[in-house]
């Protein structure tokens, strides 16, 4: 009952909050729901869920519990997708040094899903939401069950504020802080120790956006991150290079974009030429599938708020994206 109702009754907490018109009882091993009938049977499969999630060994949270009501709240209204909340949450990408990596929301799980099943996948949100860490996984995994003979990390090499020459040391030292949160990644998926003798061996490679040129990719799993401050050029150039038995992931997030003014974004752009494309597919994540602190989702919300509403400043339409870079985000 513990792991049901959570450290001192912590879930219990979560699902009373959220069914206000339901009476909530707890008496040994038994749970009873009294009140309204709609509300009480949400409340019947919430358990069913929590218990299905449970019974594989893995742990159920708070922010595991919202999601799981906020699913079943949208089945319920018609909404739903046909993923199940245990569905989504016991999907397992890859366990890496004693922990798991699953997605955890319904969006998370189709992005995951669609890299499975097309060649191309771009993923499009906010920050938090997951896009290059899944991505990364998914790579991992594509290299240890030896899909792919190695993965290719990539940005370009653009920054909010400060220019690369302005950098200290080589050129190899000026681009290692923009490819820093991949190898961040990379840490947390692979033994730290094997990670140079893979690099070194060329099965993994991370390198800047502009090292891409020319070459021609087989057998890789590519992700292209940061993706929003890709010229159209560079996007183009980009996605010609891939090769046979590849697969290639775009991450970005179409509201930060770091591209000097009245330069357009290759990611804003590349959604309108290939959208319907046969075998590219765009997952879009929102605030809803922010997987950090609560609060990002807000903020994330906030900006979104504030842009609509005052979207004709800095060169945007009223209600719309940014047209150039936005310098407070």
């Amino acid at each position: 009952m513990v792991t049901v109702l959570g450290s001192g009754d912590s879930l219990l907490r979560v699902i009373e909050k959220a069914f206000p018109a339901a009476d909530i009882h707890v008496r040994g091993n038994e749970i009873s729901a009294v009140g309204d009938a709609r509300e009480v049977a949400i409340v019947q499969r919430l358990f069913d869920e929590m218990m299905l999630v449970l019974r594989t060994g893995q742990p159920m949270t708070e922010d595991a519990v919202e999601r799981s009501i906020a699913m079943l709240r949208a089945s319920e209204n018609g909404e739903g997708p046909e993923e199940t909340p245990a569905q989504v949450l016991t999907q397992n990408i890859l366990s890496s040094r004693g922990r798991t990596i699953r997605p955890k929301t319904l969006n998370q799980k189709r992005y995951v899903d669609a890299i499975d099943k097309h060649t191309i996948v771009f993923g499009i949100g906010p920050a938090g939401t997951g896009k290059t860490y899944l991505a990364m996984a998914k790579a991992v995994q594509a290299l240890q069950s030896k899909q792919v003979n190695r993965i290719i990390l990539t940005r370009p090499a653009v920054e909010a504020g400060e220019r690369l020459g302005f950098l200290p040391g080589t050129l190899y030292e000026k681009i290692d802080p923009y490819l820093r949160p991949l190898y961040d990644a990379l840490h947390d998926m692979l033994d730290p120790d094997s990670i140079p003798r893979l690099m070194a061996a060329g099965t993994i490679e991370v390198a800047p956006l502009a090292y891409m040129r020319g070459r021609t990719l087989n057998d890789a799993f590519i992700i292209l991150d940061e993706a929003q401050n890709t010229s159209p050029e560079q996007m183009k150039m980009f996605l010609t290079r891939l090769g046979f038995e590849s697969k290639i992931v775009i991450t970005g997030d179409v509201t930060q974009v770091d591209l000097p003014n009245g330069t357009k974004s290759g990611l804003r752009q590349v959604q309108e030429i290939l959208e319907g494309v046969q075998d590219v597919h765009f997952s879009r994540l929102s605030s809803h599938d922010v997987v950090r602190h609560k609060l990002v989702g807000r903020i994330v919300d906030a900006y979104e708020q504030y842009d609509s509403t005052h979207g004709t400043e800095n060169g945007t339409h009223k209600g719309g994206r940014s047209k150039s870079a936005h310098k407070g985000k």
